[in-house]
Parts: C-alpha cells; sequence; structure tokens
C-alpha cells in the first residue's frame, strides 16, 4: 500500500518517509464519494443515482480531507506493524506533499519502547517488617470511639480545668489592638489539650474556672494560612462559662452495644482485625519502596524522552500549583528553582522506568487485570461518595482514559506480588511505633 524507507535511527528515535501511490488515492477517494452518494440528497436525483462528477463537484474538497485523515492512519498503523515497533508515544506526522493526481507524502517521527532485559528477581533480598496488636491499643482505640460518641458532662463541683476538660468560652481577639474577622466567638467547646486553637491558648487555660475572664496571649505561626495575621501576637479576653468533662468509660458489653457490636469480646476483635490490617498496609507499603528501590538501582536503560518530558511537566505543574498555595513542603522552600527541577527531573524518570519495568514483566507473564477486579475497584471508588454513586460510575465509564488510571495501580500490586513471589523475603518484628514512623512513600 504504501513505500517506507527509514531516514534516521538515533536511540529510541526513528524517522521514516512514507510515500503512497497516487491511484491508491484515487481508488480511496472514489470509494467514499460512493459511500457518500448512498445516503447523499440533492435535487433532482434519487438516493444513491447521484452521478460521480456531481458528486466530485460537490463532495470532492471533504472527501478528499477524510481520505487524507483515514489513509494516513492506516499507513502508520501498517508500517508500526511492518517494523516491528512499539511506540512510546503518539507519532508525530508532517505531510511532506498531497496535491491532485500526485502521490502522497508524509514524514513520519515517533519514539520506541526500550527493550527491557528482566533480570532474576530471586536475587533480590526484602526485609517485610511485621507488629503485633497490642491490647493497650486495642483499649486506646476503642476509647477514642467512645468518646467522639459520648457528649461531656457537665461538672458541677468547683474546680480547676485539667487537660481533657471540655470549656464552655466567650472569646474576642484582637492584632495590635484591632479585632480581626475570625476572631470572635460565643459557646464555643474547646477540649483543652486538643491543639484546635493556636499556639498556648488551650495550655493557658488549664487551672481556670467558671467565671474566669483572663487574657490569653498568643502568637500566629508564619505559615498561618490567613496570611495577614502570619507571625503577629494577638490577644484574646475570654469568658469560661462551664466546665464539662468526659463521661467515665467502663469496658464492658454496654459500651460496645453503644458502638453498634453485640458484645465487647466481638468489639474488641474487630478493633484488632481493623488495626492489623492497617499495620498490614503500612508493611506492604514499606517493602514496596525497599522493592523499588532496588529495581531503580538495578535497571538502567534509556527511556524516551517525550514520555520523561511528559512526566516531568505534570510534575512541575503540581509544584507550582503548590508553590502559589503556600503549600510546597518545608524542606523544598529552601530549594532554588533550579535545585527542584533536577529533584523532580530524577524523581519523573524514576517512574517512567519503573513503569516500563514493570509493564514489561505484567507482559512477558502474562499478568493483566480482569474484568471482575476492575468492576470490584469501580465499586469501591463508587462507595467513598455516598449518594454520588451514579455520577462515579458515569464518570468512570465515559470519560476517556479513567477506567485506565483505575485499571493500572491493579496491575502495578499484581506486578508486585508477582515479583515479591521470587524474592527472598524474611520477616523482622517490631513495634507498631516503629513500623508507624518508617518512611513509607514509594
Amino acid at each position: 500500500m504504501a513505500q517506507v524507507k527509514e531516514i534516521s535511527k538515533d536511540g529510541l528515535k526513528r524517522a521514516y518517509t512514507v510515500v503512497v501511490a497516487q491511484d491508491v488515492i484515487q481508488k480511496n477517494l472514489t470509494a467514499r464519494l460512493k459511500e457518500i452518494g448512498k445516503t447523499a440528497q440533492m435535487p433532482g436525483f434519487r438516493a444513491g443515482k447521484i452521478p460521480m462528477p456531481v458528486l466530485v463537484q460537490r463532495y470532492g474538497s471533504s472527501a478528499r480531507a477524510e481520505v487524507l485523515d483515514q489513509t494516513v492512519s492506516d499507513v502508520t498503523d501498517e508500517a508500526i506493524k511492518e517494523h516491528n515497533l512499539r511506540p512510546a508515544m503518539q507519532p508525530k506526522i508532517e505531510l511532506v506533499s498531497f496535491a491532485e493526481d500526485k502521490d502522497l507524502e508524509f514524514k513520519l517521527e515517533l519514539e520506541i519502547l526500550p527493550d527491557v532485559t528482566i533480570g532474576d528477581f530471586s536475587n533480590i533480598s526484602l526485609e517485610r517488617f511485621v507488629a503485633d496488636v497490642e491490647d493497650k491499643v486495642i483499649e486506646e482505640a476503642i476509647t477514642r470511639a467512645a468518646k467522639s460518641m459520648r457528649e461531656p458532662v457537665v461538672v458541677n463541683e468547683k474546680r480547676a480545668a485539667v487537660k481533657g476538660d471540655v470549656l464552655v468560652i466567650d472569646f474576642d481577639g484582637t492584632v495590635d489592638g484591632v479585632a480581626q474577622p475570625g476572631m470572635k466567638g460565643q459557646d464555643h467547646r474547646l477540649e483543652l489539650g486538643s491543639k484546635t486553637f493556636i499556639d498556648t491558648f488551650e495550655e493557658q487555660l488549664i487551672g481556670a474556672h467558671v467565671g474566669d475572664t483572663p487574657t490569653i496571649k498568643v502568637t500566629f505561626p508564619e505559615d498561618y494560612h490567613a496570611t495577614n495575621l502570619a507571625g503577629k501576637q494577638a490577644e484574646f479576653r475570654v469568658t469560661v462559662k462551664e466546665l464539662r468533662e468526659p463521661k467515665p468509660l467502663e469496658m464492658n458489653d454496654a459500651l460496645a452495644v453503644d458502638l453498634g457490636f453485640e458484645s465487647l469480646e466481638k468489639l474488641r476483635a474487630r478493633v484488632k482485625e481493623d488495626i492489623a490490617e492497617d499495620y498490614q498496609r503500612i508493611s506492604r507499603t514499606i517493602i514496596k519502596r525497599q522493592l523499588m528501590d532496588q529495581l531503580a538501582a538495578s535497571y538502567k536503560f534509556e527511556i524516551p524522552a517525550s514520555m520523561l518530558d511528559n512526566e516531568f511537566t505534570t510534575i512541575w505543574q503540581q509544584v507550582e500549583a503548590s508553590r502559589a498555595k503556600g503549600e510546597l513542603p518545608e524542606e523544598d522552600k529552601k530549594k532554588s528553582d533550579s535545585e527542584l527541577r533536577k529533584e523532580y527531573q530524577d524523581i519523573a524518570e524514576r517512574r517512567i522506568r519503573l513503569g516500563l519495568l514493570l509493564a514489561e514483566v505484567a507482559q512477558k507473564n502474562n499478568i493483566s487485570v480482569v474484568q471482575t477486579e476492575l468492576r470490584n475497584a469501580l465499586m469501591t471508588e463508587a462507595r467513598r461518595f455516598p449518594g454520588q454513586e451514579k455520577a462515579v460510575f458515569d464518570y468512570y465509564t465515559k470519560t476517556q482514559g479513567a477506567m485506565e488510571r483505575l485499571r493500572a495501580p491493579l496491575l502495578e500490586e499484581k506486578v508486585i506480588d508477582h515479583i515479591l513471589a521470587q524474592a527472598k523475603v524474611s520477616e523482622k518484628k517490631i513495634d507498631a511505633d516503629a513500623l508507624m514512623k518508617m518512611p513509607q512513600e514509594d
């Protein structure tokens, strides 16, 4: 159908000239005009009986444009298949000539995916950290859940407020003697020690009695969301109107029933199961990071520049958006643009290289996401938005690329499981607190 000639080969970049004979173009054009003629409506002609010269005069220009697009698409697909190419991104097409009664000629440029040689995963050694769920952790979780459901009771005895008490207060704040929006409230419930108020506000109310009217002095943080208050000193006139304390908790079946369980034993079992799942999730994230670090260090191959540019652009847009909102991580705020660009360029390169590696492992081992798994993932996503399930389903089923964004992480996890099954994995028991403090980012 076409003459394809390679004109350049540089790393993963390829360029070809493609020539399609004029008679092929004419044949395709005639076929398209005949197709149009079957349904076209023109005064003086019956449907399907419009002469070809009339069709050419009326529809020739638009038909030629359609034939050009379709021919270029078909010939490009054929050339890619014939040369056993695996495009990394959409090929670039540059039209050279497409004159009437002349051959079609265009230039085809693309980057191909690299050949990745998969090594022996049994040479990888990893450590899986595991932690037991201690009874005290279970009791603390139950206490937090019960506390969130139980209203604190009024304290009638005259005593000083202590950490954990709830004060009902009125407050009126100023900065440099001037009232500011959001610094005044009435009948506000404040749990001492909850750190819901800035700086040392709550600490200064420990020891207060009902009826006290202390003046609280605080300093707003430098990174406070209201920039006009950031770093400023403020004074609050406070009136303590009521003192409340949490109801005493008894670990019994009645408490379990209040929390929706038949018995304390079943409540404890469920809480233990939930905490264990959290530990396992964290442990999984940690060992996955170990694995990714080893794979990134072991596999060095050229990656398509176009993929790297796209990934870096996406990351940098997120960085700039965070910077505009004042939400950059503290360590990033101290770096220059060139330092940040280099750091995020390395991150983009790591992501692309690992993505290509995992995709190759999936392809060579016939690992895929079946429809049931994808459907379950969609159901899970929909449950995250109660009352909006239909909107979620519509988005994922009707938006181009949305289902692929669900499929990609599922496939990645299956490939990770495949590699972990071959790697040497030893278990190490550690304290739960130590587990929670370990770096978890991939």
